[in-house]
């Protein structure tokens, strides 16, 4: 594992189901719409050993018609969606800055959390995302320094704490630590702090 530049990670570790999953999903949703992954699942994907019930997924605001072909994609490729079967009703949640959840059919773990991203903070995650480059193709992840802060000051559980030190250790030579800083004091402050991946 090693950066290749600032904004891209070359990942050599082995492929395992969940990331094969997290691949299946990803490939369909960016035909249709741009995302960024966050929370738990970037720790699993930089190799932290421990499982995950849900991926956590900022994808950016799109129109009805776009999100109904995505729907449709998903479905016609062995997904299905958690809070609700008909389209309309999806896109109400989303467009409440609600979470939506999707999941092979006949499972609802693990499952990917979406949310539009509508916040500041949230559409800002797309400005600094990292590119992870890996031998089923490459994926978007939030920043290093996102995930740190995010981790260590708003959910701060111990599963939580030792994602963020799994990423530090991993990078210590690579993470501002002037931007951990920042995205502390938005997140101690309360301000617009994201609610996809509490917990995760």
């Amino acid at each position: 594992m090693e950066f290749i530049n600032k904004n891209t990670i070359k990942l050599d570790k082995e492929i395992n189901e969940l990331d094969k999953l997290v691949f299946k999903f990803i490939k369909i949703l960016e035909k249709h719409s741009d995302y960024v992954i966050i929370s738990g699942y970037v720790a699993i994907l930089l190799g932290r050993s421990r499982s995950t019930e849900d991926i956590d997924v900022f994808i950016k605001e799109t129109d009805f018609e776009a999100f109904s072909r995505f729907y449709d994609e998903l479905k016609r490729d062995g997904f299905w969606c958690l809070n609700a079967e008909e389209v309309h009703e999806i896109y109400t949640y989303l467009s409440q800055g609600l979470a939506a959840r999707f999941a092979l059919k006949n499972h609802t773990i693990p499952n990917f959390e979406v949310k539009f991203a509508k916040k500041h903070l949230d559409k800002a995650s797309f400005e600094d995302r990292i590119t992870v480059v890996t031998q089923l193709g490459n994926i978007f992840i939030s920043s290093l320094e996102r995930q740190i802060a995010f981790k260590k000051y708003y959910l701060k559980s111990d599963k939580d704490i030792e994602d963020a030190k799994h990423i530090e250790s991993l990078f210590k030579d690579n993470i501002d630590i002037e931007k951990i800083n920042k995205y502390k004091k938005l997140l101690v402050k309360g301000n617009e702090i994201p609610k996809a991946g509490k917990g995760q």
